[in-house]
């Protein structure tokens, strides 16, 4: 049986990053520094392979992919893409903390969206849909590995709803240029939509594998790195 292979990795640096801005579908560049980061950190660690590399269509993840695997065809996928922010786009969490209508959408859960924005559940079922995309076409095609360069809050709304083990969302909080692998067989996926999460990205020694000593754990760095 074939075990099928998805890396889904955090796109670098933007100049916003310090800002704490909810940056969302604006399309801007890496900063010099996240493209530095990114070299540094595929000179220093070591990335999974890929056969094909999908990306979110904004030019940071384009960007990423273009560091990180620069042999490898790239295809732009809109599912993808960035959580629309709606009217609360380009605007900072200190900025917003005070408005009923951001405590609104923290407190509503899944199903709030900011004004003229989407929904939690609106993302997830876009995302499930690109995941069911790649997936048949890796069974088509007989790919075993393939890249996914998108964004954080994609990572972990896709990990917490359908990984294992379970976690809560907050608990699958990933640094730039930093990711998880998936495990997916057909069995598995189309009976229980669901995957195995099996090794951190980069591989940072001999052993891929990820265990419970995350960085990370408690949600306060997506906070303040909403983008």
């Amino acid at each position: 049986m074939i075990t099928y292979k998805i890396h889904f990795i955090r796109h670098g640096k933007t100049p916003e990053t310090e800002q704490g801005v909810y940056l969302g579908r604006t399309d801007l560049p890496l900063s010099s520094d996240g493209e530095q980061q990114l070299r540094n950190m595929a000179e220093d660690f070591c990335y999974p392979p890929a056969q094909l590399v999908y990306t979110s269509p904004l030019q940071r993840c384009r960007q990423t992919a273009q560091l990180l695997y620069p042999d490898r065809m790239v295809l732009s996928d809109e599912s993808f893409n960035e959580c629309d922010f709606g009217e609360f786009t380009g605007k900072s969490i200190l900025h917003l903390k005070e408005l009923p209508a951001y405590e609104k959408w923290i407190e509503g859960g899944f199903e709030s969206a900011p004004p003229k924005g989407e929904s939690g559940q609106q993302l997830l079922a876009r995302v499930l849909r690109g995941l069911q995309s790649v997936f048949s076409r890796m069974m088509a095609e007989r790919l075993t590995d393939v890249a996914v360069i998108t964004h954080g809050g994609i990572i972990m709304s896709l990990l917490a709803s359908c990984g294992f083990p379970k976690r809560k969302m907050s608990q699958w909080t990933t640094d730039f240029g930093c990711g998880f692998t998936i495990l997916l067989t057909p069995q598995m996926w189309m009976r229980d939509r669901a995957f195995e999460i099996y090794a951190e990205i980069p591989w940072r020694g001999t052993d891929r594998k990820f265990t419970d000593d995350f960085d990370i754990l408690d949600g306060f760095y997506y906070e303040e790195n909403p983008f």
